[in-house]
């Protein structure tokens, strides 16, 4: 549980830094800030997955509160309009607790109101509970939804949509395109009154910061009264739905939810507080995608679809980590269903018939993902109905050349891309300009590569086939040995051309000394991990670029064009953590020293989970300190990543189903 009281909002803009996240487990989401003003575009009480996991629709914005107390009014709205003017309604704030599931408690004269925002599982349905306790005079609590009809991506004028309402029981029915369902607003108590006008000019500060338009107008439907005799106490129960829900019981669905959350920590099976919040986390980016009827993962929150290479990265720690071995078999069989010529799909985007492949990564993260499945569960069946064949079908394409110019070199390394195509992480790309050109042989794709094989050989051993690769791995060393290290730096170059080596000092490298098979002695791997704990360590994450670069840019914001200009040009990553921590713990042989230092990396994440997004893991931060967090408020490999790093490297739990791998390979091996 994360408290928060008055000091986290002694301002407006101290307050908005904070946000809050719930989920519904098919990509829909409400978001907001703890002080229950909307800063961004993508903040709402109801932003409804109409094709799940995508197709992401803004439907109530806000529901704010006013209560009239005999002559007194108090309104506990807090919003910022374009003119400067400004409603600061959380100086009734009292307390808010998030847990990830957010509590408002409001004090003002001798009344307390407290507020509980959640999703039903399952459904494009968000409650808002409310419970009231009354003073001494009759009182009336009017609520008055904002509401939209919009991808969660664009904003809204007046006028620009044509809502018709419909009064039914407890509420109202609103309509307005037809190719978009209603929404069902419904109270248990008091009426609802119609109206039917704008509010023109909501400012989103966030928005004006990246260099968007910060402006919206938001449709006022009418209000909901409920009155109070003096000395009153009341439950209600305000739903915003796209089904048609009748009489929905606010307290058995948030008991139904917070049971839900404690049967998901109970099965993780993990007593400490950053494991069990954590684990609480993981559960917001697993959701189901229709076209499949399979798990999907959601990249990060509030404005990413499922990206293969985030999810493949994500699995283990999301899934593995988590004892959700069923979850982890829908999304391997999820994107194994969807590879073509060896390619897993980079992304699922709206209004797009089929995925995108422009990634050369997102295969071979797919490969490392079914060993850490392999060792997790020893589930060796699965991997042989359900996985092998796609495994091979990787390993074949890259080696005869696929797509984008993906192909194995006579030296056995892997090349990929062109000065054009972008098809590793650092994909940043602004109208022509390649950001971080990395065509050619990139060390992480070839420890990728190395992994990869070898991880094939090992099912094809485990599974009784010849090993049809035996000799490939020792090729795919010796020549990554000489091209990628720099033996007077000690460290390993980033890309390889025919036109060079690219010496820039990036965390790429990292993964080379990460991964389950690497291909690096002892004594580099140390001298890696510490050229980029030296250059490229900053708290929360691992910058991008070092500091010492010219092209380095240490701060994320702005319009687009210098935010991409940044994002991997310097921005630290919260999820090169977890192959850092790993790679620093092997590297140092697990000694105990190692294992103090590895509780030092992970300590300062107890404090970031209650910053930006509260309960989450950021996507980013900026290089520069103090690091401040930037992007998605939650990111799913950043949560996956030190979620993993922290159970397998820090308390030191092995995977459970290693022990009889090993048993297992040892066994056909002789």
């Amino acid at each position: 549980m994360y408290f928060f009281g008055k000091n986290d909002w002694r301002t407006f803009e101290q307050g908005a830094q904070k946000e809050w996240l719930v989920t519904n487990g098919i990509g829909g989401y409400a978001s907001g800030t703890i002080i229950n003003a909307n800063t961004r575009k993508y903040h709402a009480l109801l932003t409804a997955a109409l094709n799940p996991p995508g197709w992401r629709m803004v439907l109530l914005s806000k529901l704010d509160e006013r209560f009239t107390a005999g002559d007194c009014t108090y309104n506990l709205a807090a919003n910022e309009h374009k003119s400067g003017f400004s409603e600061l309604g959380f100086v009734h704030l009292q307390q808010v607790a998030i847990n990830p599931i957010p509590t408002f408690t409001y004090s003002f004269g001798d009344i307390f109101l407290e507020k509980t925002v959640f999703m039903v599982h399952g459904q494009n349905t968000s409650v808002v509970l409310y419970r009231v306790l009354n003073g001494a005079e009759p009182g009336l609590l009017t609520l008055t939804p904002m509401v939209n009809c919009r991808g969660h991506h664009f904003m809204t004028s007046a006028g620009e949509i044509n809502f018709t309402q419909s009064k039914v029981k407890g509420g109202v029915m609103l309509a307005s395109r037809e190719d978009m369902p209603s929404l069902l607003l419904t109270c248990d108590a008091g009426e609802y009154i119609a109206d039917g006008k704008w509010f023109n000019g909501m400012f989103y500060a966030a928005e004006r910061e990246r260099g968007e338009n910060p402006y919206e107008d938001l449709y006022l439907p009418g209000v909901f009264k409920i009155p109070f005799a003096a000395g009153e106490s009341k439950t209600i129960t305000v739903v915003a739905s796209t089904a048609e829900t009748g009489g929905l019981d606010g307290e058995e669905l948030l008991r139904a939810e917070k049971n839900r959350l404690k049967e998901l920590v109970t099965k993780a099976g993990y007593r400490d507080h950053l494991a069990r919040g954590l684990v609480r986390a993981a559960d917001a980016f697993i959701v189901q995608r229709r076209s499949t009827g399979k798990k999907t993962v959601i990249a990060g929150y509030p404005w990413f679809a499922d990206w293969g290479r985030d999810a493949m990265i994500a699995l283990p720690g999301l899934t593995l980590v988590t004892g959700r071995f069923q979850e982890a078999r829908e999304i391997l069989d999820t994107f194994a269903g969807h590879c073509q010529k060896g390619l897993l799909p980079n992304a699922f985007f709206d209004g797009l018939a089929d995925p995108v492949f422009n990634t050369v990564d997102a295969s071979l993260w797919f490969v490392n993902a079914v060993y850490k499945y392999l060792v997790y569960t020893a589930d060796l069946e699965f991997v042989r109905h359900n996985l092998y064949d796609t495994v091979k079908e990787i390993i074949d394409w890259y080696m005869k050349g696929t797509d984008y110019d993906i192909v194995m070199d006579q030296d056995g390394l892997l090349s990929a891309g062109s000065p054009c195509v972008q098809l590793t992480w650092m994909d940043a790309k602004v109208d022509d300009w390649v950001v971080t050109p990395r065509h050619g042989k990139a060390v992480e794709i070839n420890a990728l590569w190395y992994n990869a094989i070898r991880v094939f050989n090992l099912l094809s051993v485990l599974l009784g086939r010849d090993a049809l690769y035996a000799d490939l791995p020792d090729k795919i060393k010796a020549s990554f040995q000489q091209e990628f290290w720099d033996e007077s730096g000690g460290y390993l170059y980033d890309v390889v051309t025919p036109a060079g080596a690219d010496s820039s000092v990036r965390p790429n490298q990292l993964l080379a000394a990460s991964l389950p098979y690497s291909m690096l002695s002892r004594e580099q791997a140390v001298l890696v991990v510490r050229k980029v704990w030296r250059e490229l360590y900053v708290t929360y994450g691992i910058r991008s670029l070092s500091p010492w670069d010219p092209s380095y840019q240490g701060v994320y914001r702005g319009d687009r064009l210098r935010r991409d200009g940044a994002y991997h040009q310097g921005t630290a990553w919260s999820w090169l953590i977890g192959p850092f921590i790993t790679a620093y713990r092997r590297a140092h042989n697990y000694s105990a020293d190692s294992l103090t230092q590895a509780r030092l990396f992970v300590a300062p994440f107890r404090s970031q989970l209650r910053d930006h997004g509260v309960g989450y893991i950021s996507e980013i931060f900026d290089g520069d300190e103090p690091a401040f967090p930037r992007g998605c408020i939650a990111q799913a490999w950043g949560v996956a990543e030190v979620l993993r790093a922290y159970v397998e490297d820090v308390l030191e739990i092995q995977p459970p189903g290693r022990k009889k791998i090993k048993e297992l390979e040892g066994g056909k091996n002789h």
